[in-house]
């Protein structure tokens, strides 16, 4: 958990130092910077923007560099530096580190924001990342497989965009990446598919909270990207001539994909059969087939944001839960839960109050008021304190203006 916070020369936060609890309100208006200090903290962990992918969209002008520094409550203390030509210093009690998964093991994040409103209806990679989220931090061994196959894929889509005949020498360094590709991507199958199977009974839960009307008609799925019953690098071979074609891989595990689900009731359907009813005056009861298709298709707006809570909320009870619940999933030689899983997520809120009902705000902070984790958000008002009161008994409370932050 987030002690001590610092961020500098971020968008209009020049110098920003915040003392954290477990609670944190930072209300303010539109434009105030009140956004920024969660694209802040989000930053640290995830080395990358929600709001913008070049750095010199959010380093203030003028500026050669954004920082945000971070001590914990158990004596670490994370740093990045973002230079505006996309160049990362990234340091870990002091010591400069080469890989951002090192900081983001120590500070895992979950966003809920308006801007992740819209996930079921955009391309898969947001719903993809969202298992990933909870597979990396729950699994060791997943983020070195998922780097190996992002080097691999990347060589051999180079590869695709040169040309449209490969030569025997191309053609041999293809089916040896496509090899690699295979091993990489059954290992990465099997991580997602544990975890995927362990976060399913707590999305039920969630949707029953914020859903219940329709917990029965909606339910999860995960898609691999491919047919996992049949080597990737075998599949590849057969898709070969369109791959060249297209210039990428069309099928594997970077094509991943989480499906929600809605599932018509079983309807039964009484008629009268002229037939039949020479025979008996009774009706015919037929059952009417299931449907089923993508919930975005049926869900109002409104319900969609419940949903994609829900989505995210279930999370964060399995994240938190005992390793010994996922340890009875794995067989014998399986990898190992990862250290990191039980370190404290911070849980940032942006501006809920504007996407959701105040029932949704009620069951959304009731249940993370529940959980062991760090919950940072972000207000247009303080009409939402009577709630963080209802539910923490202490919290900390800021009014931010012009990216100037000061005690509500």
């Amino acid at each position: 958990m987030i002690e001590r916070l610092q961020v500098s020369h971020l968008r209009n936060l020049s110098q920003v130092n915040l003392q954290t609890a477990a609670c944190n309100v930072i209300i303010g208006a539109n434009g105030s910077g009140k956004t920024s200090l969660l694209e802040a903290i989000f930053l640290l962990s995830r080395g990358k923007s929600f709001r913008h992918s070049q750095p010199k969209r959010y380093v203030q002008h003028h500026q050669p560099a954004a920082i945000v520094h971070a001590e914990l409550t158990d004596g670490s203390t994370l740093a990045i530096q973002k230079q505006t030509d996309a160049t990362t210093v990234l340091r870990l009690n002091q010591t400069t580190v080469y890989n951002q998964s090192i900081l983001t093991e120590q500070l895992p994040t979950l966003l809920i924001d308006p801007s992740t409103m819209d996930m079921l209806e955009q391309g898969s990679a947001s719903r993809r990342q969202l298992l990933d989220w909870l597979v990396f931090h729950m699994k060791q061994g997943f983020h070195p497989q998922w780097v190996a196959y992002q080097r691999l894929l990347k060589q051999r889509n180079s590869l695709l965009k040169q040309t449209k005949h490969l030569s025997q020498s191309q053609h041999a360094e293809l089916k040896a990446w496509d090899k690699g590709l295979a091993s990489h991507a059954a290992l990465i199958h099997h991580y997602r598919v544990r975890i995927f199977e362990a976060w399913q009974p707590y999305f039920e839960e969630s949707i029953q909270q914020l859903l219940p009307s329709y917990a029965q008609q909606l339910s999860l799925s995960y898609n691999a990207g491919y047919d996992a019953s049949i080597p990737l690098d075998e599949q590849l071979a057969e898709r070969l001539t369109q791959d060249l074609q297209l210039g990428y891989t069309r099928i594997g595990s970077h094509r991943a994909d989480i499906h929600v689900h809605w599932r018509s009731e079983n309807n039964s359907q009484s008629v009268t059969d002229t037939a039949m009813e020479k025979e008996s005056p009774s009706d015919k009861v037929v059952k009417l087939p299931t449907i089923k298709e993508q919930a975005a298709n049926i869900l109002s707006r409104g319900e969609k944001k419940l949903l994609i809570t829900a989505l995210r909320l279930s999370q964060l009870p399995l994240l938190l839960s005992s390793s010994e619940l996922l340890n009875s999933t794995e067989g014998a030689g399986a990898a190992q839960i990862s250290n990191h899983a039980n370190a404290t997520p911070v849980v940032l809120l942006d501006d809920i109050t504007a996407e959701l009902d105040d029932r949704a705000i009620d069951i959304l902070l009731s249940t993370l008021a529940q959980l062991p984790c760090q919950v940072i958000m972000t207000s247009l008002t303080a009409d939402v304190l009577p709630l963080i009161d209802k539910y923490w008994s202490t919290s900390n409370v800021f009014h931010v203006k012009h990216g100037v932050l000061s005690p509500y």
